[in-house]
């Protein structure tokens, strides 16, 4: 039986503190993207993550973002990333080479349901340019955009991966993102991020 090659390359983000790992294959399913800010969010149904709770088992891992072919991985501010680079490219070879799943499979099941609501035409053309024009740049940075709300003219947007705590994101995030919505959807006034 042939053996299937992994191959893993970092990118350094905007975020000084994160370090995207990049794999040669596919890890969560189209579209879908998850931020894990606790080790204890790597537990929770609908979201758990083998590969997560494993990563949190480094003593210098603080956030883990997973989506489409990468992990980001933010560590703490003590530690300098030419000490762990090597370790954790090491850690991701062998965890993949060993077929370990990365999400269980109630989160695959939980991410391909679908949403029943309806969106307004408003936010159809919001959630169009952030997934067209935003999201990726945003990706292509370690991170994820995802809409949260629409209400009186202000788009919240949940800002994950390396955007989360980024000191560049709020800068990212009003004068880059605010002004492409508020010129492309005039019904947006103001861009805000939720919890971050």
């Amino acid at each position: 039986m042939l053996k299937t090659q992994i191959f893993i390359y970092t990118e350094s983000t905007p975020n000084p503190n994160s370090m995207k790992f990049v794999l040669n294959f596919e890890l969560a399913p189209d579209g879908t993207s998850f931020d894990y800010a606790l080790p204890t969010d790597a537990i929770v149904e609908g979201k758990a993550s083998p590969l997560a709770v494993e990563l949190f088992g480094f003593d210098f891992v603080k956030r883990i973002f997973i989506s489409s072919n990468f992990v980001t991985v933010t560590k703490d501010d003590s530690t300098a990333w030419e000490d762990e680079l090597f370790g954790m490219k090491q850690f991701l070879k062998k965890f993949f080479e060993d077929k370990k799943e990365v999400f269980s499979k109630a989160t695959i099941t939980a991410s391909e349901s679908a949403n029943g609501e309806e969106d307004s035409d408003t936010v159809i053309k919001i959630k169009s340019v952030l997934e067209q024009y935003v999201r990726p740049a945003v990706e292509s940075d370690g991170g994820a955009i995802n809409f949260h709300s629409f209400n009186d003219g202000v788009v919240k947007v949940l800002l994950q991966g390396s955007c989360s705590g980024c000191p560049s994101s709020t800068i990212t995030l009003k004068q880059g993102i605010e002004n492409l919505l508020t010129r492309m959807v005039p019904e947006v006034k103001e861009v805000v991020a939720e919890g971050v």
